[in-house]
């Protein structure tokens, strides 16, 4: 398929190449632009009543992304952890209610990354290992791809997880202009490694470097945003590693909250305050730049908190752990919603109606509503699951979406429609539960046994689903480990020893 390119402008107002397209009936018959209804409402004016219409312009987009955030852990959601940055941008923007990411870290972040869920290209299932030897598969046409091809800048700070044992898998190589920060899941916050092997690095050049890793990102998002050529928008996406295991903070953070009794919530509650932080600086020098009317804030936990040791992470916990996720049962690596819907936020001063805006939207759905809004056409990249949801989020609409895929693999599922939500544990011993979430937001109520036709429905469309999924990597990769991986053999001489 032929799409056109929407280039930089290369005029001192880069709106005048997007308002020129926007007024060409021709040029717009030749692109296949997503979220045209997006765009439609950005030319018309999003902003509050009273508010003057907006020029359309292309946004400097900023994507945040928190690592194992519980959705109680903010100030938004009536946490004792103050988050005042994050409730700045919650307050005078639009908290998502109903916005769900994937059950864990590499599954949602190549959600994000390519618009489509990861059942499709064989991540969804847990994540990506420190042994493995795979990657999100390098014929996915990812975000920053899409946007840099469309005349951004694109930068990439913090944590990837989304392949690390060849080069082809790295952010640099796939669509970023720069990288800064680790490759791999989990790192000892402090001395940036994993396992005692270093996972540090600027581009593709591994880094030496003292500090902790939060306050790093926090730091170098800023060193982006004052050194960008304000001659192209700038997309900028910070995944900060805070405050996934281990749990580490500075001493001068962990002072803040000496209040607090249990020192893995005290940790806790430090590290999402250097986050916080460094959100902060990043605003007050998008501000200070003159750059912060025309950024589009989006802020997203990548799962639920943790709330099982079998999902914490690789380092050793000891003592209980400190996410809360109320209302919402159980947390990250489960299928129930406090695993998969997660505390989120949108922010681009008078284009969005302040307010909660409440309609079921999904990481994936990012992909076209950006892709809407930067003016990048689409048509190299595979069919979506995502939609453009720019009109629910900016202008309080009703979601487009009606349905939901929370995972499918071999071992289980679980769909949404409408209100309604099946949770299928297909490995024995099987277990089926449905639940009605306008009633039952908690899943307290399982009521298969009274609504057999709508098990029914939803088990046939996560059969459908599983007909259309791709073998998943971590399988496939585990089976290479223990079948075709030279042999482990004792040392000779110490077998000689044992005698017969």
């Amino acid at each position: 398929m032929s799409t056109a390119t929407i280039e930089p402008s290369t005029t001192d107002n880069a709106d005048v190449t997007r308002r020129d397209v926007l007024k060409g009936s021709a040029a717009i018959a030749g692109l296949r632009i997503a979220g045209t209804a997006g765009l439609s409402a950005l030319v018309a004016g999003t902003a509050g009543a009273g508010q003057a219409v907006a020029e359309p312009s292309r946004p400097n987009i900023v994507y945040i992304v928190a690592d194992d955030l519980g959705w109680a852990d903010v100030g938004f959601h009536g946490s004792d952890i103050a988050t005042p940055h994050l409730d700045r941008l919650a307050a005078e923007g639009a908290p998502l209610d109903q916005f769900y990411a994937q059950p864990m870290c590499t599954p949602t972040r190549a959600a994000l990354m390519t618009g489509r869920y990861p059942l499709r290209y064989g991540l969804q299932t847990g994540v990506i290992p420190g042994a493995g030897a795979y990657g999100l598969p390098t014929d996915e046409y990812l975000l920053p791809q899409l946007l840099k091809d469309a005349g951004y800048r694109t930068a990439m700070v913090g944590k990837w997880h989304l392949g690390h044992a060849k080069a082809e898998y790295w952010p640099r190589q796939r669509g970023f202009d720069s990288f800064y920060g680790a490759l791999v899941g989990e790192i000892d916050h402090f001395k940036h490694a994993s396992h005692g092997v270093p996972d540090w690095y600027r581009d593709n050049t591994p880094l030496e470097e003292e500090g902790f890793d939060n306050t790093l990102f926090g730091d170098e998002a800023v060193r982006v945003v004052t050194t960008h050529d304000q001659e192209k928008p700038l997309f900028l996406y910070l995944a900060f590693t805070a405050p996934h295991t281990p749990f580490q903070a500075p001493q001068d953070y962990l002072d803040r909250f000496k209040h607090i009794p249990d020192e893995n919530r005290r940790t806790y509650a430090a590290m999402i305050s250097v986050m916080d932080d460094g959100i902060g600086r990043l605003v007050e020098t998008l501000t200070a730049r003159g750059m912060r009317d025309n950024t589009l804030i989006i802020f997203q936990s990548d799962n639920g908190g943790v709330k099982s040791s079998l999902f914490a992470g690789d380092s050793k916990v000891s003592g209980g752990l400190p996410a809360d996720n109320d209302p919402y049962r159980d947390g990250k690596g489960t299928l129930y919603e406090g695993g998969t819907r997660v505390a989120a936020l949108v922010n681009w001063p008078g284009k969005i109606n302040q307010g909660v805006a409440g309609g079921m939207m999904h990481v994936v759905d990012m992909y076209p509503t950006i892709a809407g809004l930067a003016g990048a056409p689409l048509g190299r990249n595979k069919p979506l699951d995502g939609m453009d949801v720019w009109q629910a989020i900016a202008e309080s609409k009703p979601s487009p979406r009606t349905e939901l895929v929370y995972n499918v693999d071999p071992m289980a599922g679980a769909v949404r429609r409408g209100d309604w939500k099946l949770v299928w544990k297909a490995a024995l011993p099987p277990k089926i539960e449905l639940f009605d979430l306008a009633k039952d937001q908690s899943e307290a109520d399982d009521l298969s046994g009274s609504n057999p036709e709508k098990v029914s429905e939803l088990q046939d469309r996560i059969i459908e689903l599983a007909t259309e999924m791709a073998p998943p990597l971590l399988l496939m990769d585990a089976v290479r480990l223990t079948f075709f991986a030279p042999m482990v053999s004792g040392d000779p001489s110490a077998l000689f020893n044992q005698g017969d």
